[in-house]
Parts: structure tokens; sequence; C-alpha cells
């Protein structure tokens, strides 16, 4: 490898879904001014919205949308219009 290329704070990183609290372990440059400790080692913590075990292409489970409410109000809302 080339010297001099690579970042310096190469490190491990706690990576926290916040949706779901889930915890990961990952090398990381990402810059945090929080930190948490895991089983005895503190580690610097970089916390997200959605992660592998939240999102729902990766689960498998989607959100239900409530399409029908949406389209009966709408159509309620604009029947006055209709000739």
């Amino acid at each position: 490898m080339k010297k001099g290329i690579h970042p310096e704070n190469y490190r491990l990183v706690a990576f926290k879904d916040m949706s779901n609290e889930d915890v990961f372990i990952t090398k990381s440059t990402a810059n945090t001014s929080e930190t948490l400790e895991i089983e005895g080692v503190e580690y610097p913590l970089v916390k997200m919205e959605i992660s592998r075990t939240s999102h729902p292409f990766y689960t498998g489970k989607s959100k239900l949308v409530d399409t029908a409410g949406r389209i009966d109000k709408f159509k309620t809302k604009y029947a006055k219009f209709k000739k």
C-alpha cells in the first residue's frame, strides 16, 4: 500500500440505530463527540436514523400507509366540484 494516503483515525466505532436501539461495531473514520461503553470498552458513538436492522428493504417489513383513508378524504373534499 502507498504510504500517506490512508486516514490516520481509522478505528472501531459503535453505530446505534435510534429507531430500534440496535448497536453494531465496525471500523470507521467518522467524527463524533459521544461515546458508548460496550462490555467494558468505550467506543466513539455514531447515531443513525435507519440501518440494516430497521430498513424495510432488508427486514422485509413495510410500513402500512392509510391510502384508503386518504382517498376517501380526497373524494369527500372535492365531491362538491363534481359536475
